[in-house]
Order: C-alpha cells, then sequence, then structure tokens
C-alpha cells in the first residue's frame, strides 16, 4: 500500500526535548551567580597556577602548552570561558532588570492604594469631626442644664410670696 504525500507522516517524527526558557533563564542565572563569586575566581586561579606549572615545570615531552608561545591554549580557553560568560550574565542581568521593573510597578500599586486609602481615611475623619461639632457634648448638656435649673430657681423665686414681716 503506497503512503499517502498529502498527508504528514505520523509516529517517525523525532521531537527534541522541551527546556522552557524559565528553565533556561534559571541555570544562567545560577551560572552567572557562580561566575560572580569568590570560590570561581580562587577556582579559575588555581586552574590557571596549575596550567602555568604544568607547562613549565613539568618535562618536555609532558607539555602541551608552550610558554615561548604565551600560553596559547590558556589564552584560548580563558577566551572561550569568557565568551560563555558574557552572555549568561547578560542574560541574568535581563532577567533581573525584569523583576526589579516588576517589583517596581507592584510597589507603584501598592503606593497608590495605600494613598488612596489615606485619603479616604482623612474624608472620614473629616466627616466625623463636622458631626461631632452637630452632636451635643456632655459638657454641653451640662451648662444648659445648669442654666436651666438657674432659670427654675429663679422663676420660683419670683413665685414664692415674700414672707411678710409682720407675722
Amino acid at each position: 500500500m503506497a503512503e499517502r504525500l498529502d498527508q504528514p507522516l505520523t509516529g517517525r517524527r523525532r521531537s527534541r526535548p522541551r527546556i522552557s526558557s524559565e528553565r533556561q533563564g534559571e541555570w544562567s542565572e545560577a551560572i552567572a551567580r557562580f561566575l560572580g563569586t569568590p570560590r570561581f575566581i580562587v577556582w579559575l586561579t588555581v586552574f590557571c597556577i596549575v596550567w602555568i606549572g604544568w607547562n613549565t615545570l613539568a618535562p618536555d615531552h609532558l607539555r602541551f602548552d608552550s610558554a615561548s608561545r604565551g600560553f596559547t591554549a590558556l589564552t584560548l580557553m580563558l577566551s572561550l570561558q569568557a565568551s560563555y560568560a558574557a552572555p549568561l550574565i547578560l542574560l541574568a542581568q535581563n532577567r533581573q532588570a525584569d523583576r526589579d521593573r516588576v517589583g517596581a510597578e507592584q510597589d507603584r500599586q501598592r503606593a497608590e492604594r495605600n494613598l488612596a486609602d489615606t485619603e479616604f481615611l482623612a474624608r472620614e475623619m473629616a466627616a466625623l469631626r463636622i458631626a461631632l461639632s452637630e452632636v451635643a457634648t456632655r459638657d454641653f448638656v451640662r451648662s444648659e442644664l445648669r442654666n436651666l435649673l438657674e432659670d427654675i430657681h429663679a422663676e420660683r423665686e419670683q413665685d414664692e410670696p415674700e414672707p411678710d414681716p409682720a407675722r
């Protein structure tokens, strides 16, 4: 039976494992973080010292990078390391800048909400002050009652007949 040419083949395609860009970013950040640590600098220094020591102190037939040519292989190795490190560091910086941008946006939104809440509370406080100024306070009620009591005493004194001095 002849295969149909107008339909794609099924089951024969090999798919490569897909690695998410997020995972790649995390790996590059981990590598970039390691490249910036004192541990990396110490290991790179040890590597260079061993390389130079081996190629200067070892017997001639065991040397693989001559000092007379300026340690060309070492230079190439360090250049290769730098050529991989630079893009990884830039990628990590871009991801950090994206995180900073998101954080700044969230901070701005939080500040706007705080400002709106503060303004609302200030308006509520002003409304309460206005409402309380119209409410009779305890001192006001006491003074009014005292005035009424004095008025009642004054009226009683006027209504009472004066005692007759003849009696």
